[in-house]
């Protein structure tokens, strides 16, 4: 009996490392306004990447999704030796975090990432030496090939892009904010054939992700769990609240993203 217990005791313990489940609870208000956005909660996003160059400019977003891979938008232009992960990263003025800065062994981009309507926008990035998982660092679930979406989910996107789609205003905290699905066909009805099988939509609801938070993470709760379902990939120039903002379908990359983790 006390052989069961303390092998049952290590299962719980090793799943506290399982995916999607942070060991910060985020707190989700849904009067939010990334734009009008608000701060998250210090490590409630562990999955959370900021891209960074050298100089410590962050560019875009990423989510990790093993201790070896990250996963961003193809969009961002990602330069291993030019560009860094950086893993457990909340207020980006502090130098006091227990930040991990790692680097970019391979880019590896969706075969069929088209440049010009940005479809399959997705790219993943192996990093040079695994990340080490934390309180404050851990990955997200990818979605499943056949992944469901019910109404009513909550999802939220999170990001340190611009906070208006004025000016080149950048908050120093990690922003979260909560925002509706958008079905395909009313994602069509304002962005007509630009919309693919391979893109889903959240928004127009008075929020939106914006330039800088590309390549970060839309996540929808399932349970006690998040999972990935939307890779920020592009919208309107000025980050319309009142229009959706268009995500990288997880779900038609699931079975794409495991074989090229498996095979590299």
């Amino acid at each position: 009996m006390l052989l069961l217990s303390l092998t049952l005791s290590l299962v719980l313990l090793g799943s506290s490392w399982g995916c999607g489940v942070p060991a910060i609870t985020p707190a989700l208000s849904s009067s939010q306004r990334i734009v009008n956005g608000e701060n998250a909660v210090p490590g409630s996003w562990p999955w959370q990447v900021s891209l960074q160059e050298s100089n410590g400019y962050h560019f875009c977003g990423g989510s990790l999704i093993s201790p070896n891979w990250v996963v961003t938008a193809t969009h961002c232009q990602v330069t291993p030796g030019r560009h860094f992960v950086v893993l457990g990263e909340y207020d980006r003025s502090s130098n006091a975090e227990p930040v991990q800065v790692l680097s970019i062994s391979k880019v590896i981009s969706y075969p069929n990432w088209n440049p010009t309507n940005l479809n399959n926008d997705v790219t993943l990035l192996k990093l040079a030496s695994p990340a080490r998982y934390t309180s404050r660092i851990s990955p997200v679930c990818l979605a499943s090939s056949n992944e469901a979406l019910p109404a009513g989910l909550t999802c939220v996107t999170t990001g340190w892009g611009r906070t208006s789609g004025v000016g080149n205003v950048t908050p120093a905290r990690l922003q979260q904010v909560v925002l509706p699905l958008v079905t395909v066909n009313q994602c069509r009805q304002y962005w007509g054939s630009a919309i693919t099988d391979s893109m889903i939509c959240a928004g127009a609801s008075g929020a939106s992700s914006c330039q800088g938070d590309s390549g970060g993470p839309l996540v929808c709760q399932k349970g006690n769990t998040w999972v990935l379902i939307g890779i920020v990939s592009w919208g309107t120039t000025n980050c319309n609240v009142q229009a959706p903002a268009v995500y990288a379908r997880v779900s038609k990359f699931n079975t794409w993203i495991n074989q090229v983790m498996a095979n590299n």
